[in-house]
């Protein structure tokens, strides 16, 4: 079962002590290796010959929809690369906790890892774009457009990675136990189990109590909903099935009220072994041909949620009228102006940025 499809934190302790022996333990094995490169000539030092096991982290369980995408990323390259770059994948948080996966991409805990900025507020200040309400109608094309847009943005905000793509996660919205949500003064005085930071701020600047995602975790929602911790939560579809949501929750917002972003990041060092070829395999997998095709399970798994709710008794899904919809994109605008003040200090224009958003989920059919 998916019981901990959105879980945060689990997995062996990592700290920075951990990261910092690391650093070391790496850094004396790339000296080893170059005297040996020194000994066997430039072929070998420059990577001509030799084979990968990519150690490819998430923090997901394996059961996870995203896990066959990252099985069929792996076999395509190793397919690829003839066999000279195999991988294995490392769900659950086996390798470090879901908030430190950039940290392991950096400092090679992990060749590739699934990072979720927005677990890290005002860490990756740009890409927290695609996390405003709001945003985003689909994950499938919508996608391919945030890698589009992120491309351009990535080496200023993720230096010390290479960056491969980014995705997202299919529209989430509001569900609740105790009445119908459907204007933005309906969450006032509500309990509210939020996503992320974003969703956290929106639900306090409208009124409602943010409950920490570290006092009510994903497989205790439809416990602690029943025991009134939450009034309602926000999740996607397909996940609040999943969590037992729907047996406690009866109220659903119809409407695309966010969407979470996340990137598939590699470890520089890995990348710089490799040989020109097999680098050329490499860059023939980040793109944002693969930023679809790794989301697009998982997408399709959110939204056949809604039909999986329609067909359960007693559950109210109520669509938007336009005038709902406009009133809430209207109380989502302080935290756009929010978002481009803390961007200021990484780019010159960050009205110039969230409009290229805009245009690229536009052109693509799946802005909101």
């Amino acid at each position: 079962m998916l019981r901990t499809i959105l879980a945060i934190g689990l997995g062996p302790f990592y700290s920075e002590a951990f990261l910092q022996l690391n650093r070391q333990m790496r850094w004396i094995k790339c000296c080893g290796l170059a005297v040996f490169g020194c000994t066997l000539g430039p072929a070998a030092a420059s990577g001509q010959g030799n084979t990968f096991e990519l150690k490819l982290s998430d923090w997901l369980p394996a059961s996870h929809p995203l896990q066959q995408s990252i099985e069929e990323w792996g076999v395509s390259i190793e397919h690829d690369s003839a066999g000279t770059i195999t991988y294995k994948v490392y769900p659950a948080a086996q390798l470090g906790r879901a908030f430190d996966h950039y940290a392991m991409a950096r400092d090679g805990v992990a060749d590739f890892a699934l990072v979720s900025p927005g677990f890290q507020r005002g860490r990756f200040p740009i890409f927290d774009a695609v996390n405003l309400p709001f945003m985003m109608s689909n994950a499938k094309a919508g996608s391919a457009a945030l890698d589009n847009w992120y491309r351009k943005y990535a080496a200023t905000e993720m230096p010390k990675i290479k960056y491969c793509f980014a995705f997202a996660q299919d529209p989430g919205t509001f569900h609740s136990r105790t009445r119908k949500i459907a204007v933005p003064s309906d969450l006032a005085g509500m309990k509210i189990r939020s996503a992320d930071a974003t969703m956290a701020s929106f639900v306090s600047q409208l009124g409602g109590e943010d409950v920490p995602a570290s006092r009510l975790l994903p497989e205790a929602l439809q416990q602690g909903i029943e025991q009134g911790i939450a009034d309602a939560v926000t999740l996607p579809w397909g996940s609040a099935v999943l969590l037992g949501v729907d047996k406690v929750a009866k109220f659903h917002m119809q409407a695309a009220v966010y969407t979470a972003g996340f990137v598939w990041v590699m470890n520089k060092d890995t990348y710089a072994a490799m040989s020109p070829a097999q680098q050329k395999v490499i860059d023939a997998h980040c793109n944002s041909g693969w930023a679809e095709k790794i989301a697009a399970p998982w997408a399709d798994f959110e939204h056949d949620g809604i039909a999986r709710l329609q067909a359960e008794p007693d559950q109210e899904i109520d669509p938007l009228t336009e005038e709902q919809r406009d009133e809430w994109k209207m109380t989502a605008a302080p935290l756009v102006q929010s978002w481009m003040l803390a961007v200021k200090t990484a780019v010159s224009d960050p009205d110039a940025v969230f409009k290229a958003l805009k245009a690229e989920l536009a052109k693509s059919n799946s802005g909101e």
